[in-house]
């Protein structure tokens, strides 16, 4: 091979050639040389750096591991949280819970509290018990837990029951999309024979294995020897949490307090004290108190750890006599120039869509495009922009009526949709003007008036119920068919409506009519770009760790201000049953806006879910309350389809007007199931995004059925009951349900009765249908938060 590298092939010998042409291919031997020292020096030193790379990498990761062992039991991390959950009814999470405590520390103040600060093990830990049967309670634990312990019994198998009941199956499935953190599985009520035992033992954890993690762990769990060798191994272990918990700081409190506001009356301030988990929290951002809203701080005290890992500090607090647990150690006051506003709701302009006079030049124009114009017969209301749709019928079959069809509906040919043909504004009454019957337009979703359950008898509640049963099942069966009303014109009842050409490719402008409520929310040009500005600005501002930041693991009071005083009692009230959760906000999550959440009917839930119905949403650490719009997504068009109910099997959208929250996040739908029952979960899923501009269409099919067939032409009936009717609609295309596509040529006597031609043989059991689209929005709730005063 020759210094350049290129090959060289040895020629083929001739009679001719020399000793010195056959050898031309082979390398000097200084040439070989040369080339080898230059490559055994690349590679040394390539190899050299590749070495010491490695060698930094596994440094960094020892470093890492060190300082992470050492936090684990030093006080700088707050106490790690383990939560009981019991899978049956018949476990008894008391004698559990004593023994862990009593393990940690033999102190029985200390083990009342439920914290405690063990030197033994090197760790603290807080124990809390999670009361069977009351889910909303178990999901409030199951969302601050570091380690979720399930309890399992083997007296369950001896009872001819399993080892989880139906509350434990529910309740692992909602943690499940919730996310699980660390789990293990204590085992309870073992024999005492050791044979016996080991035999139990195994198949215990044979039939649960397939119900938790592969990484779960399963330990007897009846005597002290048991679980001090659990908690040998916890004190070491390395914790998993969810992914949306380590996105913001947040607060379990294991004290609540309120203060009365003197300078505001129906206020009060809120003081929660726990510690501080996942990220340092600044004074100047908002918090949101789980189901009672977001708030502004008006002061963070730092204040002195009642639980020190320290056994001397420990020591020297027991020896004195006057030992002030609510110590200050320091004090934190927001920055008024700092302080992010509590921003919910936007101010809408009432002049930003008034337009402005049109100068010389756009008049001057206006007049040459009216000239060159052709002059057409449009009906009567149509503004220009709906006249923009009508094009001009070339069809000799369809210009024979159109002299008939002034007062038509207009369908769009080219773009492929048709407008509303009144101008009346979008109001809380969500379109249709006739007050019908309950099966004939879907009033039970459009209607604002809703009645106060209070003033509901028993009798009507089990009607209601019925009524959306019944209709829940006419959905599934016949979806989006109505009945046109007898009393009512089809060109009144349906006037907001339009027709499509092609749901996929027709046009649909998503800034057209929108209703006044969209004037209070906030909408984003960019969501990612906007979240990935948000989250490395508020990681920047947490590692410059300026004055205004807590420190993560601190003890600290929080002082929340302006909380409604019926407010802070609801939290007083919980507080001695469940931890109240407050976590910190990123920018702009107090403002409200258009979320989207896919979600999946739960298979415990077999009530029907309607559209509209007011629903809580768990979106981690928040709660909100809305009313959501349900409906399917497709992904070749730019709209969707709204869904009457929420199906199960499938995953749906729900549409709800809430504050921002930045994905992901999951979601854990909750909804009472009869009066004074309890909350139940209705769905699960999680954030997809945050979009206002996403059109959701609602549909309607309206049905008629041939009377006559003369192979394609046809006389229909039963979908209009007077001819205006027929002349209204007679731009908008008909289909069967056999495949057929139709238009209507026009109308035959005075009772609704129509012409039709259709582009093949019609059988005369087949039904003759038009799709007709409004655009659907959720319905703004009176109150979006649960304990807040209506």
């Amino acid at each position: 091979m020759g210094g350049s590298r290129d090959q060289i092939n040895k020629p083929h010998k001739s009679r001719f050639s020399s000793k010195s042409s056959r050898h031309q291919h082979r390398t000097s031997v200084k040439e070989k040389s040369l080339f080898a020292k230059t490559e055994c020096s690349n590679v040394k030193g390539a190899r050299a750096a590749r070495l010491q790379r490695s060698k930094m990498i596994r440094d960094q990761k020892r470093a890492a591991l060190v300082k992470e062992r050492r936090e684990l039991g030093g006080s700088r991390n707050p106490p790690r949280v383990i939560v009981l959950f019991g899978l049956s009814a018949s476990v008894d999470l008391d004698s559990i819970a004593e023994d862990l405590l009593s393990l940690l520390s033999k102190e029985a103040v200390a083990a009342a509290s439920g914290t405690v600060a063990s030197p033994e093990y090197r760790t603290r830990v807080t124990v809390l018990k999670a009361p069977h049967g009351d889910l909303r309670l178990c999901l409030e634990m199951a969302k601050v837990a570091d380690l979720m312990a399930f309890v399992a019994s083997t007296n369950s198998l001896y009872a001819e029951s399993d080892y989880i009941d139906s509350f434990g199956d529910q309740c692992l499935s909602v943690f499940r999309s919730l996310g699980l953190p660390s789990t293990v599985v204590f085992i309870r009520d073992l024999p005492t024979e050791i044979k016996h035992r080991h035999e139990v033992k195994k198949s215990c954890i044979s039939s649960l294995a397939s119900e938790f993690p592969e990484d779960c762990k399963f330990y007897p769990a009846d005597t002290k020897d048991e679980l001090h060798k659990f908690l040998w191994l916890f004190k070491e272990q390395r914790l998993k949490v969810p992914h949306w918990r380590t996105q913001r700081p947040y607060l379990m409190s294991q004290k609540v307090d309120v203060l009365p506001d003197n300078g505001n009356p129906g206020k009060c301030t809120l003081l929660l004290t726990g510690y501080l988990r996942s990220h340092s929290l600044s004074v100047n951002q908002l918090v949101h108190v789980s189901g009672a809203g977001d708030f502004q701080l008006s002061k963070i005290e730092i204040v002195k750890d009642p639980f020190p890992l320290n056994l001397r500090k420990k020591q020297d607090l027991m020896d004195s006599d006057e030992v002030d647990h609510t110590e200050v150690v320091g004090s934190l006051v927001p920055d008024p120039l700092k302080q992010e506003p509590l921003l919910v709701e936007n101010i809408p302009d009432p002049l930003a869509g008034e337009q402005t006079w049109p100068t010389e030049a756009e008049m001057a124009e206006a007049d040459r495009d009216k000239r060159q114009r052709r002059k057409r017969i449009l009906p009567r209301g149509t503004s220009d922009y709906q006249a923009a749709w009508i094009v001009n019928d070339t069809d000799e079959e369809v210009s024979d009526s159109d002299n008939e069809d002034v007062d038509g509906m207009v369908l769009d040919d080219g773009e492929n949709e048709f407008p509303d043909q009144e101008r009346n504004k979008y109001s809380d009454f969500d379109g249709d003007e006739a007050s019908l019957k309950f099966g004939d337009s879907e009033e039970e979703l459009d209607s604002d008036s809703v009645m106060e359950e209070d003033s509901m008898t028993r009798e009507k509640i089990k009607d209601e119920l019925k009524e959306i049963k019944e209709a829940h099942a006419a959905d599934e069966e016949f979806p989006d068919e109505v009945d046109t009303p007898l009393d009512v014109p089809a060109r009144k009842r349906f006037a907001k409506y339009r027709g499509l050409k092609s749901f996929r490719t027709s046009s649909w402008d998503p800034k057209e009519s929108l209703p006044q409520m969209y004037g209070r929310i906030f909408a984003f040009d960019n969501l990612k770009k906007t979240q990935k500005h948000v989250l490395a600005k508020a990681l920047e501002m947490e590692q410059q760790n300026g004055e205004n930041f807590v420190p993560l693991g601190s003890y600290a009071r929080l002082h929340i201000m302006e909380v409604p005083c019926g407010v802070a009692s609801k939290l007083c009230e919980l507080a001695q049953s469940v931890p109240i959760t407050a976590c910190g906000l990123l920018q702009h999550e107090s403002k409200i806006s258009l979320l989207h959440f896919s979600v999946k009917k739960h298979d415990t839930y077999e009530a029907p879910i309607k559209s509209k119905e007011e629903l809580i949403f768990h979106v981690g650490f928040r709660q909100f309350i809305g009313r959501p719009v349900f409906s399917s997504e497709f992904i070749n068009t730019d709209k969707n389809k709204m869904e009457r109910f929420l199906h199960p099997g499938h995953f749906s959208i729900a549409s709800i007007y809430a504050p921002i929250s930045f994905p992901p996040l999951p979601v854990i739908v909750l909804k009472k199931a009869d009066e004074g029952a309890k909350l139940a979960v209705a769905a699960v899923g999680s954030l997809k995004t945050i979009d206002p501009d996403r059109i959701i269409l609602k549909r309607v099919i309206l049905t008629g059925y041939p009377q006559r067939v003369s192979k394609r032409k046809a006389s229909v009936r039963h979908m209009f009951y007077n001819p205006e009717d027929v002349r209204w609609f007679k731009p908008v295309e008909l289909y069967t349900k056999c495949g057929l596509r139709g238009r209507i040529k026009e109308p035959v006597g005075t009772h609704g009765t129509m012409k039709c031609l259709f582009n093949g043989v019609l059988q005369q059991s087949d039904t003759a249908c038009i799709n007709l689209y409004k655009r659907a929005y959720p319905k703004w709730p009176s109150h979006f938060f649960p304990l807040t005063d209506i």
